[in-house]
């Protein structure tokens, strides 16, 4: 069971010391968009984050997964943060949102693991005037999955982490205990990496990309029915033919052929809305 104490306690506290002009600029009954367009603009946010905008779409893909700003919301291993730049502020004032990171303290934790979680905390104490009522969980597979309280949640956004769980062969567990974290009605965003119909799974796995029909039945196995999907992150530029799977195209460029993959762009996604049934 988890912890409420702990759970409660690990959220990142520190002192408000001065805001960021845009996100401050905003009162309370700001709509969606206009909070999205004050966190996408945020001061805190570097130029390289900004740079993928294009490529990530962040407005499009949050309107799309149906983002409130009085949402309970968790992003699971949100790595260095990309979303939660954006996903944290919206939610500060009325709602909130819990970063289900690596743990710093577990038999899957890697020195590379340790590194990430270490950072993204950096990250938030760095910025307080953004990111100090962020709450910080833990999660790993296959038995650290309770990241919030069952029936607690109004969304779950999982970015680039669906192939991650399908090569652990983790992803029906992941799935069940984002289930049960959500309310009745609750949503699960998902964004990943597209596979040509039809790939096998080992390729699937070994690639970086899925199939939609693969995650949509993954998901649907655990209990979520389909609600929508959107090309937004579409790129009909990647052949998705590489040696080295997506990892050959940015942000990693593990090609050799780099211009040509800068060329290209930030992988072909799926993005798939699901609600819990």
């Amino acid at each position: 069971m988890l912890d409420r104490r702990r759970f409660l306690a690990a959220s990142i506290a520190a002192p408000l010391i001065g805001a960021v002009p845009a996100l401050r600029a905003q009162p309370l009954s700001s709509g969606i968009e206009a909070l999205l367009d004050a966190a996408i603009s945020g001061e805190h946010r570097s130029s390289a984050n900004r740079a993928r905008d294009v490529y990530r779409n962040p407005k499009e893909t949050l309107l799309f997964f149906g983002l409130k700003p009085e949402m309970t919301a968790v992003e699971l291993w949100p790595a260095a943060g990309w979303f939660t730049e954006i996903i944290a502020p919206v939610l500060r004032e009325r709602g909130r949102f819990i970063a289900a990171h690596y743990p710093l303290e577990h038999r899957s934790t890697t020195r590379g693991r340790r590194a990430s979680r270490e950072a993204f905390e950096a990250k938030l104490k760095a910025h307080p005037q953004v990111y100090d009522r962020v709450v910080m969980a833990d999660k790993a597979t296959p038995d650290l999955l309770e990241f919030a309280p069952a029936g607690s949640v109004d969304m779950v956004f999982s970015f680039r982490s669906v192939h991650v769980w399908a090569y652990q062969e983790t992803d029906d567990i992941v799935l069940k205990a984002i289930h049960a974290a959500l309310k009745p009605g609750g949503i699960l965003g998902v964004e990943d990496h597209r596979a040509v119909e039809g790939t096998p799974k080992a390729r699937q796995v070994k690639s970086g990309y899925m199939t939609e029909s693969y995650v949509i039945a993954a998901c649907e196995k655990a209990g979520f029915k389909l609600a929508g999907r959107s090309e937004v992150n579409a790129n009909p530029k990647d052949t998705k033919d590489y040696p080295e799977g997506v990892w050959a195209l940015p942000p990693t460029l593990s090609s050799r052929d780099r211009e040509k993959h800068l060329a290209i762009g930030e992988s072909d996604r799926m993005t798939l809305r699901f609600v819990k049934t």
